[in-house]
């Protein structure tokens, strides 16, 4: 009988992994995937001095940089980890209760979470109070890089060692894994925010224009390469923006080999942090890393001629994940479903 119970009130709802990642928040559902895709953004809207939430993800995303006063667009997460605890627990609220429907009676089961492998005790413990005051029974942590390269298919139960680089929004995690755990872990903090930030101040330094983060994410995504392109210009951008010597919106045209100028410094931050992490490896596991190579995910591995920089760089072979934006959430699940990595999973 009380089996009959238990198998009812664990009906009503799965288990849940997020990858709560800076820039976009994943969420798998067991047995169904991922089920959620969203950018990380809140925007609160206050009336008369009482703070509501207006909108999350993608409504909010569009939201950024063009709020009127009232309303702000806020991203709850800085360089991996929880910068506005009340407000990342209403984002992890509101994306429970989407992926759950209308079913809120039943208390949610148990959640996965990945974390950065450089976030401290302080940092762990505000992301699991902010999951489980969302709902979850039961709160278990996991390493990003872990998740990822769970995610990538990498044989990370063996006792073979492989190299895993996840480029996210606001953290590069770079680590050597073998035998189910970090043989040598070391977090950049420098990802996708960064690359943004420098086109900005690029932009800003060479030609007087002020532009937004949005409109730099976008150059990013599309024109964003690692080095510079083969004719030494590439395609030309024109970017809209405000003048700073006139103080009035005016349009300019870059190329591509300006983009690629502009990146330099946060990829190279990238590169060295893989190299701290190469020259940091035990031999034997060096010595399968030259076989194995490195493998990159997270949204920073879309960048264009990335892997084939980071092969000149360090010698080794370097190669693309198959769907990098989704290896960490795709990695969280599996760690959650499979019993044969359930040892990566840590109780904060």
């Amino acid at each position: 009988m009380s089996s009959f119970f238990s198998q009812f009130f664990k009906f009503g709802s799965q288990n849940m992994a997020i990858d709560l990642g800076t820039a976009n928040t994943l969420v798998y559902v067991q047995d169904r995937g991922i089920v959620l895709n969203e950018p990380s953004v809140v925007a609160i809207e206050t009336l008369n001095g009482i703070k509501k939430v207006k909108a999350v993800g993608d409504d909010a995303k569009l939201m950024m940089g063009k709020t009127p006063d009232s309303i702000e667009a806020i991203r709850p997460l800085r360089d991996g980890v929880i910068a506005d605890i009340e407000i990342a627990e209403e984002m992890i609220k509101h994306f429970i209760r989407k992926v759950h429907g209308k079913k809120s009676l039943f208390r949610y089961p148990e959640i996965v979470i990945c974390v950065p492998s450089g976030s401290t005790s302080v940092e762990r413990r505000a992301i699991r109070d902010a999951a489980s005051n969302a709902g979850a029974s039961q709160v278990f942590l996991i390493l990003e890089p872990m998740a990822a390269a769970i995610g990538a298919d990498m044989p990370v139960t063996e006792p073979v060692g492989s190299m895993v680089v996840d480029i996210g929004g606001g953290t590069t995690e770079v680590a050597v894994l073998s035998l189910r755990g970090l043989a040598y872990t070391t977090s950049v903090r420098t990802g996708g925010d960064k690359m943004d930030e420098a086109i900005v101040s690029y932009v800003r330094r060479h030609h007087n224009l002020l532009i937004g983060d949005s409109t730099a994410e976008r150059i990013k995504k599309d024109y964003g390469i690692a080095t510079v392109p083969e004719d030494g210009i590439g395609e030309i951008i024109t970017i809209k923006g405000r003048d700073l010597v006139n103080g009035v919106p005016k349009e300019i045209t870059i190329n591509q080999a300006h983009v690629a100028e502009a990146l330099s410094e946060p990829i190279g931050a990238i590169v060295e942090g893989v190299r701290i992490a190469l020259e940091n490896t035990a031999p034997e596991l060096a010595a399968d890393i030259v076989d194995q190579g490195i493998v990159l995910t997270g949204g920073g591995a879309l960048i264009s001629g990335l892997d084939d920089h980071l092969r000149e760089e360090t010698g080794l072979p370097v190669s693309i994940a198959e769907d990098p934006l989704s290896c960490v959430a795709l990695g969280t699940g599996r760690a959650m479903e499979d019993p044969m990595y359930r040892g990566v999973l840590m109780t904060a």
